[in-house]
Parts: structure tokens; C-alpha cells; sequence
């Protein structure tokens, strides 16, 4: 039986789906709608008038880069249900279909946060992708102790900068999330490798009305000013960490990075999700001060891989030759 793929490039146009993946979801969806600079592409695949499959597709734009403004990426590999087929064979198809449509509107091509690294490896080589080894952090939240892995060190900067007066808590208002995000720019700034959505991004976190959590802001306050937080979305039994920053420098004895994690950590076991990844734990090969800092919250080191594709065809086929 042939598959069929649909395209949806608006909200108000995608059926109700089955699925439980965050990042394919029509809540998440609904949210990069509403950021300038994204455009949200969700694939759905059929089987006759049953949907069997789905895979978000995100279009970045980027200003800082002219000519090369445009990447195109997902999360994972989609999600699978009410079939009895691979979901690697679907996956094929929603690979092809999405290089077809992409290949020429954005430069870079990218899957990433792969679960399952050698999934759909034969679909990526035969449509041109060239993979990067990349590394995951996750944390097991669920034993009787939170802080069962987390380094000594780590501990007492949690229990000193309570102790000096720091305080944790949720954002709740609009005005809360405008002092976090403009906190959190400055600290981006610095970091162009690091791309930071438009503030309706972490609005619509607040105001996204979902029968399932979707999202939290962490805050770190100090005297009512608000010096660090963090960014979860949740999925399934997992809570992401997106952002995360704290004034280390003006506030050295608070610790506010720190807590901004610790924040985002208890409240998602509070909840009873059993793991914590952190999103961007950067390159294998390459220090990563960030890495260091969040594996020192007792997370251990997963292996896996991105897979790329380039517009520009003579280098895409160099760096297949060199990665492959």
C-alpha cells in the first residue's frame, strides 16, 4: 500500500493527530508560528485516510548571515503510529519529500537529537546527508535522591547560593518574561554560535493554552530582580532544557547558573518526568565549557549524531567524502 505524504504550512489546517513527541506536535507547532524569523512545515503521512506518521520541519532565518540565511532542521526523526510498517521505511519517505522541498529554499539541511543514531542511516546516505558525531547529556531524575550523581562541588554552589539570600521560582506574567528574556540576550549575545528566538517565542510558552504541559520558565530571583533562569519544554517521560543563564559574574556568591538548572531540575522531577537532557551538549572532539558545567549535575555522556546536507553541491560532496 502506498504511502502518502501531506504538507501543512498552517495551524488552523492540521486534523487532529495521535502522538506524543513534543517536537512534532501541533502545540509546538502553533508556538514557532507565532516567533518571527521561523517558519513551521509539518509533514504527516498516510496510510488510505490514516495518518501513520508525522515530522515538524523548522526554517530558521538568520540575519547575521547573508546569503546563507535560511536552515532547515528537526528533531529527531518524526514519530510513528497506527502501522505495522518500519518506521525507518517511513521515515524514507518523509526524507525524500523533505529534501526535495528544502534542498533549494534553505542552505543547511540538519537532523538532530537523534534517539537512536544508526536510525534511517541507509535513507540519509542515499539522499546525500554526511553525518557529525555529537554528543547528549541526560540525567536520571527518578531516584530517591535528586542529587544522588551531582558533584560535591556542585551541591555546596546550590546550598550557598540559597543560603545567600537567592531565590527559585516559576514565571507566571508577562512581565517576568520580558525582564528573563532581556537577561538572557545580553548573555547570548556574546555567543553567536548560540541563536535566541524572539521574546513571542518564550510569550507563547506562557500563554499556550495545551491539555498537555508544553513548557516553564525558571526564574532565579534576588531582592524581587530576576538574575538567572532556564527553559524546559516536556515531552513524553523527558524534560529538555532549551536556555539557561544566570549574572555570574555580578552575582558570584548566588550562583545563579546554577540554580537556574537546579530550578528547572526539581520542578520536573515534582512532576514525575525520569529524565532531564540537556539539548546543546555540543561536539565530542571539542571543549565546550557548557558541556563541562552541565555534566557536573551528574548526566552522563551519550553518543550519537546530526546529519547534514549543503546547497552548495561541490562542497556537500567534500564533506560527505570526509565524514563518511
Amino acid at each position: 500500500m502506498t504511502i502518502r505524504i501531506s504538507t501543512y504550512e498552517h495551524s488552523k489546517d492540521i486534523p487532529d493527530l495521535p502522538g506524543t513527541n513534543i517536537f512534532h506536535s501541533t502545540d509546538l507547532f502553533q508556538v514557532l508560528e507565532q516567533t518571527p524569523g521561523y517558519r513551521p512545515v509539518l509533514l504527516v503521512a498516510w496510510e488510505n485516510d490514516t495518518p501513520i506518521g508525522k515530522l515538524l520541519c523548522i526554517t530558521r532565518r538568520n540575519a547575521r548571515l547573508t546569503g546563507l540565511r535560511k536552515k532547515t532542521y528537526a528533531y529527531g526523526t518524526g514519530e510513528y503510529f497506527n502501522t505495522s510498517r518500519k518506521a525507518d521505511e517511513i521515515f524514507g519517505n518523509f526524507l525524500s519529500y523533505f529534501t526535495i522541498i528544502f534542498q533549494d529554499q534553505s542552505f543547511f539541511l540538519e537532523f538532530r537529537n537523534l534517539e537512536e543514531p544508526l536510525f534511517g542511516y541507509r535513507y540519509f546516505r542515499q539522499n546525500g546527508y554526511f553525518p557529525i558525531r555529537w554528543l547528549r547529556v541526560r540525567n536520571s531524575i527518578h531516584h530517591q535522591t535528586l542529587d544522588k550523581w551531582i558533584s560535591a562541588s556542585r551541591k555546596r554552589q546550590i546550598a550557598r547560593g540559597l543560603k545567600n539570600g537567592a531565590t527559585m521560582d516559576i514565571a507566571r506574567t508577562q512581565e517576568d518574561i520580558e525582564a528573563f528574556f532581556n537577561m538572557l540576550r545580553k548573555y547570548y549575545a556574546a555567543k553567536i554560535h548560540r541563536y535566541l528566538p524572539d521574546l513571542r517565542f518564550f510569550l507563547s510558552l506562557l500563554k499556550r493554552p495545551s491539555e498537555h504541559e508544553l513548557g516553564k520558565i525558571f526564574l532565579i530571583r534576588y531582592k524581587n530582580k530576576i538574575i538567572g533562569g532556564s527553559v524546559c519544554l516536556f515531552s513524553q517521560n523527558t524534560a529538555y532544557l532549551l536556555f539557561s543563564s544566570g549574572m555570574r559574574k555580578t552575582y558570584p556568591l548566588l550562583y545563579p547558573g546554577v540554580l537556574a538548572v537546579w530550578n528547572a531540575m526539581t520542578y520536573s522531577r515534582q512532576q514525575g518526568y525520569r529524565h532531564f537532557e540537556f539539548i546543546e551538549a555540543g561536539l565530542p572532539f571539542k571543549k565546550y565549557t557548557y558541556r563541562d558545567f552541565i555534566l557536573r549535575f551528574g548526566g552522563r555522556q551519550l553518543s550519537t549524531r546530526r546529519w547534514f546536507r549543503i546547497r552548495w553541491k561541490w562542497l556537500n560532496r567534500l564533506l560527505i567524502h570526509f565524514y563518511i
